[in-house]
């Protein structure tokens, strides 16, 4: 089993975010993170999700998400984004991102579970710490989704 924990972080919000993954496969670790210059919470915490389910390079493991974000997690585990994608998104925030998601998010049909937030969970303790990181670096990235948007 592949599993991922995800997190996200904006000041501001808007203001400057950015996301954190950690993915664990056997005695595999693999750490991701980048940040916007402009952006919400709520993107990162989508993105985190989206970044990580793509860059699984196969569809033979079982996925587990874990994720602080009930926002991500409720709109999958509760179906909300099938709701949301038969009426085009409309009046939907991060439209775009939740378009990205539905092609790999139904290649892999990854499980979603809610983690509380700074609950001593290691490896959402170190997301957080990577998001943080990623938002207040330098060379931070448009959010071309959003900025366009707003």
């Amino acid at each position: 089993m592949i599993k991922i924990y995800t997190d996200g972080s904006s000041r501001g919000n808007p203001g400057p975010g950015g996301y954190g993954v950690v993915m664990l496969y056997q005695q595999h670790r693999k750490e991701m993170s980048e940040g916007f210059r402009l952006t919400t919470n709520n993107r990162m915490e989508l993105l985190a999700v989206i970044v990580a389910l793509e860059s699984i390079k196969t569809d033979k493991l079982p996925v587990t998400v874990y994720s602080d974000s009930k926002y991500v997690v409720d709109a999958i585990s509760k179906g909300w984004i099938w709701g949301w994608q038969k009426k085009g998104f409309s009046k939907i925030k991060n439209p775009d991102l939740w378009k990205r998601m539905i092609p790999i998010y139904n290649k892999l049909k990854p499980k979603f579970v809610w983690v509380k937030g700074h609950a001593g969970i290691a490896e959402n303790e170190r997301c957080d710490v990577l998001a943080v990181n990623a938002a207040e670096g330098s060379g931070l990235k448009p959010d071309i989704g959003y900025e366009a948007a707003n």
